[in-house]
């Protein structure tokens, strides 16, 4: 489907456009977080997947979304191999036969995996851009979050 990705319905309602005539009033809210990444995952991509949950807010990613950081967590490390040969071999490498000058394999490598991280990223909201449209609430114990706060204070 073509157009803009809709916004949450709490960023709606934080930002003051929420109508409700387009509110999805069973839009689910996901539970659990996040801790240890799968066993199956090479250690590159564990390092990537501890990084990420390290540096995120506590309740941005949650179980659900699992598969999302499993994909960027994967990238980040095949990402990081690539440019470690890039490194090696440097951007143009000797064609086999003809030995003629080529891009390296490890270029196209680290290049896909970039889009595939920077997908990946925006969905989670670890970009720039994409951060600035998340609202996280306070979760300190014992107080709720009030919406009114920063417009009547």
């Amino acid at each position: 489907m073509g157009g803009r990705k809709p916004l949450p319905t709490q960023v709606k309602q934080i930002k003051g456009t929420l109508q409700p005539c387009r509110t999805n009033y069973h839009e689910p809210i996901p539970e659990g977080l996040l801790v240890e990444p799968p066993d199956y995952m090479p250690e590159g991509a564990k390092a990537a997947w501890r990084y990420a949950l390290e540096c995120a807010p506590p309740t941005l990613i949650r179980k659900l979304d699992m598969s999302v950081l499993e994909i960027w967590a994967c990238a980040a490390d095949i990402y990081r191999q690539a440019q470690t040969g890039i490194g090696k071999t440097g951007l143009l490498v000797k064609a086999p036969h003809s030995g003629v000058p080529m891009q390296s394999p490890y270029l196209a490598i680290a290049n896909k995996q970039a889009q595939i991280m920077t997908k990946a990223a925006i969905e989670m909201g670890f970009t720039p851009a994409s951060r600035s449209r998340i609202s996280i609430p306070n979760e300190r114990p014992g107080e709720e979050l009030d919406l009114w706060e920063d417009i009547v204070g």
